[in-house]
């Protein structure tokens, strides 16, 4: 999008020209918030940042969505994030289960909102349609939401990615096995396997924070964004963090069931911001305090 272009256009299929252009803007910090990654699509952003000898300098941070199932359908190139973290040394990887939104920021120079993933489909096949930003306040904008965003999700190092996509291989390899005619066990191997998974990708969300500390975060979060129920709370956090807020575990006391074990865990947050001074309550929504 050249200076002299409107601030704000709409953005048809194929974008990938608009992509180029975007990652042409980048200076010092690209972020990108997409769910599914494809190795052919991720080489382009690589290659242009090597053009412009950008690659040992420039931050590129990804924020997507690492659960296995999405790496099994095949919408998920883990070696593509891996070739990331070899070339790119500033590079960043979030896990945040919940995000859904593609979103590109150059800088605070452009930014682009689309249905499109970084997919060779996404860039060129899909009917995708989005927008460009190109105006500073706006663009500023989605990028303070989108780091605010990336905070509240866990940080996986390259060496965690190897790990990660080792135990994608042996998932693939289960699952084949699953689909045979014999399969009553191989898929209990599946089912074990998918299990142990999910269990390293909770690790890395409780890496150097803790459940308490995660749930306040994200309570001050989506309180600056205006003041709120307990009850308009609860939806919002479980979206974010469907990994964390699991409605199957009870919090049970002498026998007695006093609720989702992950709504106890937010009311703990809550109070305990309160009890900091960084929320208040005025009988009906909560509000950050006035200065947090």
């Amino acid at each position: 999008m050249s200076a002299d272009q409107q601030t704000i256009s709409l953005l048809r299929s194929p974008w990938a020209q608009t992509l180029h252009e975007l990652v042409s803007l980048v200076d010092e910090d690209l972020l990108i918030a997409c769910p599914f990654l494809k190795g052919s699509a991720a080489e382009r952003i690589v290659s242009r940042l090597d053009q412009r000898g950008l690659l040992d300098s420039v931050r590129l941070r990804i924020i997507t969505d690492l659960r296995p199932e999405s790496a099994l359908a095949g919408s998920m190139d883990l070696s593509a994030l891996a070739e990331f973290g070899r070339r790119v040394p500033r590079f960043e990887l979030t896990h945040l289960p919940s995000v859904h939104a593609k979103v590109y920021v150059a800088d605070s120079k452009m930014a682009i909102v689309t249905s499109g993933n970084l997919t060779e489909s996404g860039l060129y096949n899909n009917v995708e349609y989005g927008i460009a930003l190109a105006e500073d306040r706006i663009v500023k904008q989605v990028r303070s939401d989108f780091e605010g965003y990336c905070s509240l999700g866990a940080k996986v190092s390259i060496e965690d990615m190897g790990q990660l996509s080792s135990e994608i291989e042996e998932l693939r390899a289960l699952y084949k096995l699953a689909e045979k005619p014999i399969r009553a066990q191989a898929r209990r191997a599946f089912q074990e396997k998918l299990k142990l998974t999910h269990l390293r990708l909770l690790r890395h969300r409780a890496r150097g924070k803790t459940t308490h500390a995660i749930f306040s975060d994200t309570i001050r979060f989506l309180l600056a964004k205006g003041p709120l129920r307990t009850e308009d709370l609860h939806p919002m956090i479980k979206l974010i963090h469907p990994d964390l807020c699991d409605d199957s575990v009870d919090r049970i006391i002498g026998d007695v069931h006093f609720g989702k074990k992950w709504k106890h865990y937010v009311r703990n947050a809550q109070q305990y911001l309160k009890r900091h001074g960084e929320i208040e309550f005025d009988g009906a929504r909560w509000h950050l305090t006035q200065g947090v």
